[in-house]
């Protein structure tokens, strides 16, 4: 019988390479914002910048929708 597994792909790695290759992208993005408040509101800004108008509309009528 054939073995249909695959040896290709980010899922068949063993766990050591896949932290390995998961830190790099970490690092290639810049971190995270938990010790950078100034650089996570300027970011949190720009998307939301980014959003149509519409969207951004909606998004608030239904925060308020419970109160």
């Amino acid at each position: 019988m054939a073995d249909n597994t695959s040896n290709r792909g980010f899922a068949s790695m063993d766990s050591d390479k896949q932290r390995e290759i998961a830190s790099m992208g970490g690092k290639a993005s810049g971190g995270n914002f938990a010790k950078d408040h100034e650089r996570a509101s300027k970011e949190g800004k720009k998307g939301a910048e980014a959003q149509p108008t519409e969207a951004k509309r909606r998004g608030g009528e239904h925060s308020h929708q419970n109160d």
